[in-house]
């Protein structure tokens, strides 16, 4: 499994984000100033992690961005599922996607949900103070 460029460019976004955490809000365009990133990808990423609730967005004076919960309280299984949409390694265990050809004959898409929590599990207990802590 390999997360998508969007997926990886939220996670240094947020990053950037919780760096400024307790402090001045952040604007889009500083995020894309600090992460490199173009800041046209930066406002598609605001606007994504803003809807899942990751964001918080004001407008105005004293407008900008900040986290919408405490870094520690934000994992990277919520910021990939905010990009991605719901983690799972195949699509038949999802609702309303039963393309596969083995469906009904599969021995082992009974053991895909179990796979899926444990992947989500792992990436569950990243937190996000973690992902913005600065290299040595």
């Amino acid at each position: 499994m390999r997360l998508s460029n969007l997926a990886d460019y939220a996670v240094v976004t947020m990053s950037a984000a919780a760096r400024h955490c307790g402090g001045v809000k952040v604007s889009a365009a500083q995020l894309a100033e600090e992460t490199g990133l173009p800041a046209a990808t930066v406002q598609k990423l605001v606007s994504k992690l803003s809807a899942a609730g990751l964001l918080r967005a004001s407008r105005g004076a004293g407008g900008g961005l900040k986290l919408a919960r405490p870094a520690a309280a934000i994992s990277l299984a919520d910021i990939v599922e905010a990009v991605e949409g719901p983690i799972a390694l195949t699509a038949c265990v999802e609702a309303g996607k039963h393309d596969c050809t083995l469906e009904g004959t599969c021995s082992v898409q009974p053991h895909w949900s179990a796979v899926n929590a444990a992947m989500r599990g792992a990436l569950a207990d990243v937190p996000l103070t973690r992902l913005a802590e600065l290299a040595p």
